[in-house]
């Protein structure tokens, strides 16, 4: 007499990756620099003086604060979350450093580089990933950022933002908010006001990137907010 088989229902991976422990939600024990939360001009102000920018940048950022005030939270259709309060959040978190930040790559704390190999991303560029340069950006601040001299060779600038407004301030207050601009919307707006740091390419007209850039945010601080933004420019050839 045969036996018939039961089915067994196949594994959806989807579901079973969704369901399964999150590998890489580890906090990385490191001294870290932070604000309370809460956001006002104060922060603003003190996000702009933290990052050493020029008046202009200020002026930006708190005319996008007070675009901010005056406009309401989007509903999206089909998403249900909590209300959000804006002033529980921590708005600048930042590992603690003895200076304005590391000049190269032995200048980053150990414990960081340690956590970007962790997380499948080595920022030694001898064993960083073939082809793809990368800008590290932690909590508050970019940490490190690689193949930036293999670029400049190449006449391509990529670069933290934060290094770019000291760097190359006319590209920044040229193209900053041209694409997104501060009135778009509410979440344009608050993160104009607030972003602490992210990437910044420009590709000169006629130059062709050698390499693919990418940028990889972490937030390891808790209750804190990562406002980043990435400005991109290219003048394309005609």
């Amino acid at each position: 007499m045969k036996t018939q088989a039961t089915p067994v229902d196949p594994i959806d991976p989807v579901d079973e990756y969704i369901k399964g422990e999150y590998k890489h939600g580890f906090v990385t024990d490191i001294e870290t620099e932070m604000l309370e939360p809460g956001l006002n001009e104060d922060v603003i102000r003190f996000i702009s003086a933290k990052k050493n920018e020029p008046e202009f940048m200020l002026e930006w950022r708190l005319k996008a604060y007070r675009q901010w005030l005056t406009m309401q939270e989007p509903k999206w259709a089909h998403v249900q979350y909590p209300p959000i309060d804006f002033n529980d959040i921590i708005y600048w978190a930042a590992p603690k450093s003895k200076s304005d930040g590391p000049k190269s790559l032995d200048e980053v704390d150990p414990e960081l580089l340690r956590t970007y190999e962790k997380l499948g991303i080595p920022l030694h560029e001898r064993a960083a990933l073939a082809g793809v340069a990368v800008d590290a950006v932690f909590d508050s601040v970019s940490v490190a950022t690689t193949f930036k001299s293999k670029l400049a060779e190449a006449g391509v600038i990529f670069c933290p933002i934060s290094e770019a407004v000291q760097k190359y301030p006319e590209l920044v207050e040229k193209y900053l908010g041209t694409v997104v601009p501060i009135r778009d919307n509410f979440y344009a707006a608050l993160n104009s006001a607030v972003f602490s740091d992210g990437s910044f390419v420009y590709i000169p007209k006629g130059v062709r990137c050698p390499m693919e850039l990418s940028t990889y945010f972490r937030i390891n601080a808790a209750k804190s907010g990562q406002f980043e933004r990435t400005p991109e420019h290219r003048r394309r050839s005609r």
